[in-house]
């Protein structure tokens, strides 16, 4: 996780590359600090993704999963799925 702090820092060194440049080690520490800031909002979207349950609704009926269903010239009663 990437504290406020360090997102502060990022700005800032942002706001002095734009206005008057950065030396090599504030180019080093924004660099480094990007990167970490990167990989904290992947390491946070791949926790969210591998959270993901999908849930089939109870009142479905289990066509869905049939390959040879595909809806023509019939009608699942009772199913609920919106589908039909």
């Amino acid at each position: 996780m990437v504290s406020k702090k360090q997102i502060a820092r990022i700005n800032a060194l942002y706001k002095k590359q734009k206005s008057e440049g950065l030396s090599e080690e504030e180019k080093k520490e924004q660099a480094y600090l990007r990167r970490l800031y990167i990989d904290s909002m992947k390491a946070n979207l791949k926790s969210q993704l591998d959270s993901i349950k999908i849930v089939k609704p109870s009142n479905c009926c289990d066509h869905h999963n049939d390959k040879n269903c595909g809806h023509s010239g019939h009608h699942h009663k009772g199913c609920g799925c919106k589908s039909h």
